[in-house]
């Protein structure tokens, strides 16, 4: 591309100008062969400086002066124009042709043609530099800079394709290892470019997968468990009501037992749905206005058996709070944070609510005396299908969806949810809401 241009930029400039100098240079010449009387002698002085010369006479003959012309073919008229005293612009008029420099075309044709007059004969005299005398050195210097420019510039490319190509090929190798479900790669490099930034987002990628498929072992654990301890519930007294001798009370706690399993299983495929269908939203599909302090109550009265049955003690305290938003979603917040408040109480424990209303936002916190958190479980705790320490939790049923649940409502209606938890001695959860 820049040897076109510089080709464009000669043909369009530098040969008009080049034909005048080489014009007005032979004048000067012919002026100084009419005054001598040795031409030929004179004519290879001038060859000795540097120029290529060719004598045409009246009669059709021709001398050489210097290096030859590598094609001296030239048309007669031409040579005849030149006879009879006019001009002849031979490098101006030198055909344009692509990736041809004319300056450099050694040729007869390609020169300037002059009428001389010595002692009272008519010449034509054309001229042009020796390039090859000239500019020899100039050829051995061009030439070894691009043959160096060519070397280094293959050299640095093939350091630059080295430098960019084998991060690329690691990428390669680690996201096929990561298609074969091996998440433990690790990128030695260390770049601040492009490639850095696309290693550590696949870095990321990569951490979150792992995370995911741990959630994903860690649910596929949990479900069963929780599908399979209902289900084998309502295998094992299904199979006792067909005893005849069963009385009528063992029938009905049967029933009870095979009924409580239902809704267990129910309630866990509802959760399921519920966060399928939160996902797929952008924002609450049905605001409405309504008293959040009233559903709050209707939640607790709701709990009360449980909190008999845990011996858990509740203090709240609700003020009179209106908000826009979506009824249905809002009581699912509270509906799990609750359950979880009771869930992972102690027996006799105690929980604490508060609703307030400040100048932009909603605050609603539950406070419980129950197990806490650590603070790996505190980072992923609103993670579907996780679950705190099994080990801690074993006997609290749950798959892991309801806080889920409640990070995806909160989130779309804007709000944003705060915890404070310490292990063994209870969590405080805070769920701010944006008053519109």
């Amino acid at each position: 591309m820049a040897f076109f241009l510089s080709n464009v930029y000669y043909q369009h400039f530098l040969k008009e100008q080049n034909d005048q100098k080489y014009t007005e240079i032979a004048l000067e010449v012919a002026d100084y062969l009419s005054e001598q009387s040795e031409l030929h002698q004179s004519l290879d002085f001038l060859a000795a400086t540097g120029y290529q010369l060719r004598l045409f006479n009246l009669e059709g003959q021709s001398w050489q002066f210097g290096q030859p012309f590598r094609d001296e073919t030239m048309e007669e008229a031409k040579i005849k124009l030149v006879l009879n005293g006019e001009i002849f612009h031979g490098i101006a008029h030198f055909p344009s042709e692509t990736f041809v420099t004319g300056f450099f075309a050694n040729e007869l044709r390609n020169s300037i043609g002059v009428p001389v007059e010595h002692e009272g004969e008519q010449y034509a005299l054309f001229l042009r530099p020796d390039i090859k005398l000239h500019f020899s050195e100039m050829h051995y210097l061009f030439a070894w800079l691009l043959g160096f420019t060519i070397v280094f510039s293959l050299i640095l490319e093939m350091t630059l394709a080295h430098y960019l190509i084998r991060p690329l090929s690691k990428l390669n190798q680690a996201t096929k290892a990561v298609q074969k479900g091996e998440f433990d790669v690790k990128l030695d490099f260390k770049r601040q470019d492009e490639i850095g930034e696309l290693a550590t987002s696949f870095q990321d990628m990569t951490k979150q997968l792992a995370e995911a498929e741990d959630m994903r072992n860690e649910f596929i654990s949990s479900i069963s468990h929780d599908i399979q301890s209902p289900l084998s519930n309502i295998n094992g007294y299904t199979s006792l009501l067909e005893n005849k001798a069963l009385s009528t009370e063992e029938k009905s706690q049967h029933l009870q037992v095979i009924r409580s399993e239902t809704e267990r299983l129910s309630s866990l495929t509802s959760q399921l749905l519920v966060l399928s269908s939160l996902n797929q939203m952008e924002q609450p599909r049905h605001k409405e206005n309504f008293s959040l302090s009233e559903q709050v109550k209707s939640v607790i009265k709701g709990y009360q058996w449980k909190l008999s049955e845990k011996e858990i003690l509740l203090q709240y305290h609700l003020s009179e709070v209106e908000f826009t938003g979506d009824r249905a979603m809002c009581m699912s917040v509270w509906d799990n944070l609750m359950s979880n408040a009771i869930k992972y109480n102690h027996q006799g424990g105690e929980i604490r609510i508060e609703l307030k209303a400040e100048e932009h936002h909603v605050l609603l916190t539950i406070e419980d005396t129950g197990i806490g958190l650590t603070e790996l479980e505190k980072e992923r705790m609103f993670e579907r299908f996780y679950r705190a320490d099994p080990s801690r939790t074993m006997e609290i049923e749950g798959a892991g969806l309801g806080l889920a649940i409640v990070k995806k409502v909160v989130d779309l209606h804007s709000g944003e949810l705060k915890v404070h938890s310490k292990q063994g001695k209870g969590t405080s959860i805070t769920v701010i809401l944006p008053i519109i």
